[in-house]
């Protein structure tokens, strides 16, 4: 009987172990399936291995002159933290950082007993590499779901980096409170400090604040601050980063916050507009993404030119120099360039005046404005020389029509006839007009496209030697025209960038020259000659800059609106052997109520002589070698005040022949009146 019940009982005990057995089995089967899926789901391809590093922008000799970078947060190498710092988080945070492999069993186990103890939850047991992850891949949800592909995506991304790399992107994107992401900007913030400024007080200040960022911000609870940052420093010496005198040292020291951030990177946002533009090259002719520029610490070599950058801000900077409106509201816009001709280099830009929107509406580059007057050397006079035109061949200069077209010069005044370099020195309409149509609209397109100035189908027509343009030009698309005039007729590609490498010093892009034939030396020296006189003799003058040779070229245009009176456009694009300049000024919008009331002579010419005399001040004087045209003026001043004199002489012998004519009809009238008197007796 007992051996009955004791064969009973082993049978059904040999059954419940088969069925635990196969219980296990399942779930082992099961466990790895489920480990197996949340593996293979392991995707640690948002997690980038880079900083949120300032892209730095240098200048024509190398210098670093400005930085910019992303709002939220801004890298620091791992180089460049201190090793206390370092130290003080690991030892807070993942004291077993360095020896486990994303994940601390360890440290799990530990800080289960040690919350059992507790009776609540007094530690966690997630690593730096998990809390990484958390931060940077994960939603903030408590899910089994997230927690395993926490556990996975730590032991992935301990695959793919080094401690280094792990600690580095922790450093740089977690929460240290007080709107502060990243160490760089926690230094910043709480000590108005660079991060390789810091104590190993504060830096234990700032380890101890990541656990509970909010309640432990110091500057709303330095108490609770200063109690953690002790435990830290206390953890620090036991894991063997502090003796204990460096320890009891370190909580002796005063910590002191100094509320407000202040801008400890000088160079950032320096030449807001040039930088502006460096980005927009960088981004659309080699291909490289915003974010990633303002991200990924690239080096972006250019041709800016610092002391002419500053000497064109400073002009910006001053309101008296700048030309009245209408409205006292809305500030007078403008849009400057300074190039090198010799290589297309852009030296300085400014965009506008006032506060500068990152990014924003740039004037120097995206305006789009009818250019008035200054488009006649490119449409007109240029291909014109080159038909055979010689810089004193007579031109028309009388009221005439063509068509329903009839142009008037500014100042009414017609001479039947005048030289080809006065027209361009006095911006006379009607010859200019006149002589298009002489050599025919082609010729102008032609040299227009050349130049590369872009029009449109609706362009074709002789309203276009006076500037009229359905779209219109920027100041860097004129600077870029004038520039073969100074180039001896050869117009290099407009840029910024020469070459751009990323934070490993690689190179990623480089300028490869574009250049364009667009006219001859001695079509250029002729035009120099009379480009010159206006400056020196015409509507430029207020562009000259005592010591240099300035050519260049005046224009306005008026406002579209009938019975308003003003000047909706003014330009002035000048030039020296080795620096061109491109200046407009005027309203963004303009309408009955907001437009000019001087032309470019007294406006654009005087800002251009003002930014172009403190870029010249470090260069030599240059010359062009070109005809003056002083003795053709003088001879035709002559020949004028030769013909005035003569017909003022022969006014005079007019008028006395006309005299005497007058006292012999009076003499004769007397004779005829006695004559003719009857005697009364």
């Amino acid at each position: 009987m007992n051996y009955d019940a004791d064969g009973k009982m082993g049978v059904q005990m040999r059954g419940l172990l088969k069925l635990g057995l196969l219980i296990i089995v399942a779930a082992v089967v099961v466990g790895a399936g489920f480990l197996i899926y949340f593996r293979q789901g392991a995707d640690i391809s948002q997690l980038e291995n880079h900083l949120q590093q300032p892209t730095g922008i240098y200048d024509l000799d190398g210098n670093l002159a400005s930085t910019v970078t992303a709002n939220k947060s801004e890298g620091v190498a791992i180089n460049e933290i201190p090793e206390h710092m370092k130290q003080a988080v690991v030892s807070i945070e993942d004291h077993r950082f360095y020896e486990h492999h994303g994940v601390d069993y360890q440290g799990i186990l530990r800080a289960l007993v040690i919350n059992a103890k507790a009776g609540s939850v007094v530690e966690g047991g997630s690593t730096l590499t998990q809390q990484l992850v958390k931060i940077t891949m994960l939603e903030s949800n408590r899910t089994l779901k997230r927690k395993m592909e926490e556990f996975f995506l730590a032991q992935e991304v301990e695959d793919e980096y080094t401690k280094d790399e792990i600690l580095e992107m922790y450093l740089n994107q977690v929460y240290f409170g007080h709107g502060a992401w990243g160490i760089k900007k926690a230094a910043n913030v709480y000590f108005s400090k660079e991060v390789s400024e810091l104590s190993v007080s504060e830096s234990a200040l700032l380890a101890g604040v990541i656990n509970l960022p909010s309640k432990l911000d110091p500057y709303k609870n330095m108490d609770g601050a200063m109690k953690r940052r002790d435990l830290v420093l206390s953890r620090m010496a036991e894991h063997g980063y502090l003796t204990k005198d460096e320890e009891a040292a370190a909580k002796k020291d005063t910590v002191t916050l100094i509320m407000g951030e202040k801008e400890t990177d000088p160079l950032k946002g320096r030449y807001p507009y040039f930088v502006d533009h460096v980005l927009t090259e960088a981004s659309t002719k080699y291909g490289i993404k915003l974010e990633d520029l303002l991200t990924k610490g690239y080096k972006i070599y250019t041709t800016l030119d610092q002391s002419m950058q500053q000497a064109t801000e400073s002009v910006y900077e001053n309101d008296a120099n700048f030309p009245s409106g209408t409205s006292t509201e809305e500030m007078v816009q403008s849009g400057s360039v300074l190039m090198d001709p010799k290589t297309g280099g852009i030296n300085a830009l400014v965009g506008g005046r006032g506060k500068h929107q990152f990014m924003g509406y740039n004037r120097a580059t995206q305006l789009s404005r009818s250019p008035g007057s200054a488009i006649k050397p490119l449409v007109v006079y240029t291909p014109a020389v080159e038909a055979g035109y010689d810089i004193n061949s007579p031109l028309k200069d009388e009221k005439m029509s063509f068509g329903e077209y009839e142009p008037t010069n500014l100042n009414g005044q017609y001479k039947g006839e005048v030289p080809m370099y006065e027209a361009v020195m006095d911006s006379l309409n009607v010859p200019t007009v006149w002589l298009l149509n002489e050599i025919g609209i082609d010729k102008g397109l032609d040299s227009l496209k050349r130049f590369g100035i872009p029009y449109e189908k609706e362009d074709r027509n002789l309203t276009l030697a006076l500037g009229g343009m359905r779209k219109g030009v920027s100041p860097l698309q004129m600077a870029d025209a004038f520039s073969a005039f100074a180039n001896n007729g050869e117009r290099i590609e407009p840029h910024v960038i020469v070459k751009i490498e990323n934070h490993e010093g690689k190179k990623t892009a480089s300028l490869k020259e574009n250049s364009t034939k667009v006219t001859s030396k001695d079509v250029v020296d002729k035009m120099n000659a009379m480009l010159l006189g206006t400056v020196e003799y015409g509507t430029g003058k207020n562009a000259a800059v005592f010591g240099h040779e300035i050519a260049g070229k005046t224009g306005s245009t008026q406002v579209p609106i009938e019975g308003v009176s003003g000047v909706k456009d003014q330009w002035f694009i000048g030039y020296t052997p080795s620096l061109v300049g491109a200046v407009w000024a005027g309203y963004d919008k303009t309408d009955e109520n907001h437009y000019l009331t001087t032309h470019s002579s007294e406006g654009s010419a005087l800002i251009f002589q003002r930014i172009m005399a403190k870029a010249l001040q470090n260069q030599a004087a240059q010359s062009f070698k070109a005809q003056d045209i002083g003795p053709f003026i003088a001879e035709q001043q002559a020949i004028i005040t030769e013909q005035k004199e003569k017909e003022e002489a022969k006014e005079k012998e007019d008028k006395r022949k006309q005299y005497w004519i007058d006292k012999g009809n009076e003499i004769r009238d007397g004779l005829n009146k006695w004559r003719d008197w009857e005697v009364p007796w």
